[in-house]
């Protein structure tokens, strides 16, 4: 990988290593803590979603108009000024209030690391969104493992903690990415180049492909939200269900190696990638149902982050793939956008489920969102191929 492309790898796992101190354990903290319902908490987290939605369209749209260093340092300042904020202020509602700024903030960096990791390793294709993928998740398994050791103590560490790691990352950017992606040429859109593929059929695509992936994201956010909950109410403990992230975040580091092999031998091409994937989701939410210790979630745990590593970075990579030159960052901005609704859809219809249905209707319902995501996969590039097959024929 090129030496830029590192610094970005880099500042991810900053990053992530700074937010998993806090989200794996938000829903714990306003239930257990706050005394909220899983409704409540539910909604706080759609909040903090929603405004992580407009963070991802407005970086992506900053990443095409000012570049990704200006943009990623935006999402810094105000995702910084916002944890400072709850370093002192950490009852109702401030959480709140905080919580929502830093789903902005943070929205805004993430398409914009994206798009720029794209440009500076064009030619890398899906390896390059591996990279980033990996990145990130080893940030999720020391943020997530440090988080719930530090939460035992007192969870205003977690604050400082963030907040100190978003510090770093702040120095990181602004010595590291400032000249990042200048002299690199646009990623190259393999299904366009040379061909008169209207940018609607590829937007068309897209969403498509993204609503399967907003389904995918409402399930997997149970995880974070109504079975957090849930292992607390069955005798978990939180260092337990802290390890459990931990282990998502290693395995993800030490498999991707091994899915790479695979996929190049079962899954060549994208789609099959997703598919395969989805598959393994509803494995590890139908083993889940059933478990009723830290064992079986453990490896319902294991089974998910399996299919995880199949499916998130085939996405983006998609994205990357199918955008034309100069809108790269508005396209990384939906898929970020995308995955965000997701998380920020899942907690309270989930929460919603779990108070009226209870548990076992949840992981029901969330296995059948699954399926459904697998039909949008398989029909989410018929437009561009009716494109091609137009423009052949014409030709």
């Amino acid at each position: 990988m090129p030496k830029n492309l590192w610094l970005i790898v880099i500042g991810m796992v900053v990053n992530v290593t700074g937010a998993s101190f806090l989200w794996p354990l938000n829903t714990i903290y306003l239930h257990n803590e706050l005394g909220k319902s899983l409704s409540v908490a539910g909604f706080v987290l759609l909040l903090n979603s929603f405004a992580s939605v407009f963070g991802n369209l407005i970086g992506g749209t900053l990443y095409d108009k000012v570049g990704g260093y200006k943009s990623i340092l935006t999402g810094i300042l105000i995702t910084l000024i916002a944890l400072i904020g709850l370093c002192f202020f950490h009852d109702w509602p401030f959480y709140v209030i905080f919580l929502t700024i830093i789903g902005f903030g943070s929205g805004i960096v993430f398409p914009a690391i994206y798009a720029l990791a794209g440009a500076v390793w064009p030619e890398g294709g899906r390896r390059t969104f591996n990279a980033v993928y990996v990145a990130q998740n080893l940030g999720v398994a020391i943020g997530s493992a440090l988080g719930g050791l530090i939460a035992s103590y007192s969870f205003t560490y977690i604050f400082i903690g963030n907040t100190l790691m978003y510090v770093i990352f702040f120095a990181l950017v602004v010595f590291g990415f400032k000249n990042m992606g200048r002299n690199y040429a646009q990623s190259v859109n393999i299904m366009t180049e040379g061909k008169p593929i209207k940018n609607k059929s590829i937007l068309t695509s897209i969403l498509i492909l993204c609503t399967g992936y907003l389904l995918c994201w409402v399930g997997y956010v149970q995880w974070q939200t109504t079975i957090a909950s849930y292992t607390q109410d069955i005798g978990i403990t939180l260092k337990q269900y802290s390890f459990l992230w931990t282990i998502n975040g290693a395995l993800i580091v030490l498999g991707q190696p091994i899915v790479n092999k695979l996929v190049n031998k079962f899954a060549k091409n994208l789609k099959k990638q997703i598919m395969i994937g989805l598959v393994i989701f509803i494995g590890s939410f139908a083993v889940a149902s059933f478990a009723g210790n830290f064992a079986g979630f453990l490896t319902a745990m294991v089974i998910l982050t399996i299919g995880e590593m199949f499916v998130w970075p085939a996405v983006p990579t998609i994205a990357n793939e199918l955008s034309p030159k100069g809108r790269e960052g508005f396209y990384q901005g939906l898929v970020n956008s995308t995955a965000t609704a997701g998380r920020m859809i899942g907690p309270l219809l989930g929460g919603f489920i779990v108070d009226w249905y209870g548990m076992q209707m949840m992981f029901a319902i969330f296995m059948i969102l699954f399926v459904l995501a697998m039909g949008t996969t398989m029909i989410y590039d018929r437009a561009l191929k009716r494109e091609k097959t137009a423009y052949e024929q014409a030709s």
